[in-house]
């Protein structure tokens, strides 16, 4: 399947992380499939005491409609892990930090996600966002 980013719809964002008073962004934006809507992901770029690590959320489910009963919220951290010298990715509670609207469906904690059958989607979706979200990709590469 084929993913790419809505241009259109993204948008990059500044904020103070909470936690350690440090500017952050944020990058967002629809991912497509064939030109339709499959997801929508959240992108969080961080400088925690030097370390950049990037939490990203994503939404899957049907679009366009004002129904989000079958949306469900993933969530991962990207960054330095031990015995790697590269960034890897975690899975970890989804949607943690959102808001609770009815845009973000279910949120799925960390155990939830391990044996939920859109998990491929969602690391499939991530692994796109990592490769083609500019702000991401130079946080975590550059």
């Amino acid at each position: 399947m084929e993913l790419s980013i809505d241009e259109s719809t993204r948008q990059v964002t500044q904020f103070v992380c909470e936690c350690c008073d440090t500017k952050a962004e944020r990058s967002w934006a629809f991912v497509n499939t064939a030109g339709t809507p499959y997801g929508v992901y959240f992108a969080s770029c961080y400088h925690h005491d030097g370390v950049h690590e990037t939490w990203i959320d994503a939404i899957l489910g049907t679009w366009g409609q004002d129904d989000f009963t079958d949306h469900l919220t993933f969530g991962c951290r990207v960054g330095p892990v031990s015995n790697s010298p590269d960034p890897a990715a975690t899975l970890v509670n989804g949607g943690e930090v959102a808001p609770d609207e009815p845009i973000y469906g279910r949120k799925l904690t960390r155990e939830a996600a391990l044996t939920n059958p859109r998990l491929p989607d969602f690391w499939h979706l991530v692994d796109h966002v990592l490769e083609h979200d500019p702000l991401v990709r130079n946080h975590l590469y550059g």
